[in-house]
C-alpha cells in the first residue's frame, strides 16, 4: 500500500496573511466608491461601472477583478455580478447593508491598538492608553453608534422574538451600553406594550434617541445617562440587555455590573446577553474565537468568553439559569439569564 506524499512547505499562508491589508484596503475602495451598488443597478461592465462610480476604467477592471478573487463579485464574459452575500449587505439599497460598518472597524482609533500589538501581547492588554476604548466618552463609540446600526438590525430583531415571542404583555427594559439603541428599539417595534429606558454616555443616546424617533418609539423610549457601573439603574424591570458589553471588561468587573443588574430585575426577570462566544477550545469557530485579539488589542483586560465562562459569571451574581441561543446566520450567541 502506497502512502501519499507529505504536503510540502509553502511560505503561501505567510504571504497571503502578511499582504491581508490590501484585500481589506480593496474592500474599503469598493465601498467608498459604491461599486457594489452600481453593479447592482445593471452596471455590469468595466466601462459601465467606470462612469457610474466616477473612476478611471482601468482602476475599476483591477479593483472588480480582485474583489472576484476575494469572493465579493463573479465575473462571466467581461461583465461582473454580486454575490447573494454582496447583494444582501453591500448594496446600499438593501435594508440589510453593512458597509457603513466599514468607518467603525477601520477607524484610527479602534486600528491602533493593532499598531502596537507586540506591546500589548507583552503587557496582556492594550497599549495604547490606560483603559483603551473602554475609557470615559471615547469618541469612538458614537461612530460605532451612527455606523454599526445596520449590521445590527437583523439580530436585534431575532433577539426580540426569542426573549418575546409572544409579544403581547407590558415589558420595562433597560438597555446598557445601548449604542445606537437598536436592541431595545427592537423589542418596542415587535411589542407595542414595551418600553425602554437605555443607558450610555450623553453623546451616544444623541444616536439612540435618533434611531427611536425615526422607528416612531420616541414615545416609549427614555434615557438614562453615565456610566452602567456608577450610575443608579432604578428598578422593576422585566428584561436588562447587555448587548456587546460584558466582553470589554475582566470576570470580577462584569460580577459587580452583574449583581447590579440582578438586583434591578423583577423577581421574575431576565438578562439577555449577546455576546462572541467561542468553544472551550478558544479556536473555534473562527470568528468567534478571534474576537479575543481584538479585545487584547483594545482593552486592559477584556476577552471573548466562552459560554461556561459566561454561566459561571452569571450564577456568581444570582442568576440561576443561562440558556444559549445561536443567531445564524451571524456569529454571535445570546444567552438568557433568568433570576
Amino acid at each position: 500500500m502506497s502512502s501519499s506524499p507529505a504536503q510540502q512547505p509553502s511560505p503561501q499562508l505567510f504571504f497571503q496573511t502578511i499582504n491581508a491589508h490590501q484585500h481589506t484596503e480593496a474592500l474599503k475602495a469598493a465601498i467608498d466608491l459604491e461599486v457594489f451598488t452600481a453593479i447592482a443597478e445593471g452596471n455590469q461592465t468595466v466601462a459601465d461601472i467606470a462612469k457610474r462610480v466616477n473612476a478611471a476604467e482601468r482602476g475599476v477592471r483591477i479593483l472588480c477583478d480582485t474583489l472576484c478573487i476575494m469572493g465579493f463579485l463573479t465575473k462571466k464574459d467581461q461583465t461582473y455580478s454580486l454575490t447573494p452575500d454582496s447583494a444582501v449587505f453591500l448594496d446600499k439599497r438593501s435594508p440589510s447593508y453593512i458597509g457603513g460598518a466599514a468607518e467603525f472597524l477601520l477607524s484610527p482609533m479602534l486600528m491602533e491598538g493593532f499598531t502596537t500589538l507586540t506591546e500589548a501581547v507583552r503587557r496582556g492588554g492594550t497599549a495604547t492608553s490606560a483603559e483603551g476604548m473602554v475609557s470615559p466618552d471615547h469618541p469612538i463609540w458614537v461612530k460605532f453608534a451612527r455606523a454599526m446600526a445596520g449590521m445590527m438590525a437583523m439580530p436585534s430583531q431575532q433577539i426580540a422574538k426569542i426573549v418575546d415571542p409572544k409579544a403581547d404583555k407590558p415589558l420595562k427594559i433597560l438597555d446598557i451600553a445601548a449604542g445606537h439603541g437598536m436592541f431595545g428599539i427592537a423589542f418596542t417595534t415587535n411589542n407595542p406594550k414595551a418600553q425602554i429606558v437605555a443607558l450610555d454616555w450623553p453623546n451616544v443616546l444623541k444616536v439612540a434617541k435618533e434611531n427611536a424617533e425615526k422607528a416612531g418609539v420616541a414615545d416609549r423610549y427614555q434615557t438614562i445617562e453615565g456610566d452602567a457601573f456608577e450610575v443608579d439603574f432604578g428598578g422593576d424591570y422585566d428584561l436588562v440587555l447587555l448587548t456587546n458589553f460584558l466582553h470589554h471588561f475582566e470576570p470580577s468587573m462584569n460580577e459587580t455590573l452583574l449583581r447590579k443588574v440582578h438586583k434591578a430585575l423583577k423577581p421574575d426577570g431576565r438578562a439577555a446577553t449577546l455576546e462572541f462566544v467561542p468553544n472551550d477550545d478558544r479556536i473555534s469557530p473562527p470568528d468567534a474565537a478571534t474576537f479575543a485579539l481584538i479585545m487584547l488589542a483594545g482593552t486592559r483586560a477584556g476577552d471573548a468568553y466562552t459560554f461556561a465562562e459566561l454561566d459561571q459569571m452569571m450564577k456568581n451574581a444570582g442568576f440561576k439559569r443561562n440558556t444559549i441561543y445561536p443567531l445564524p446566520p451571524g456569529f454571535q450567541h445570546l444567552v438568557v439569564s433568568e433570576k
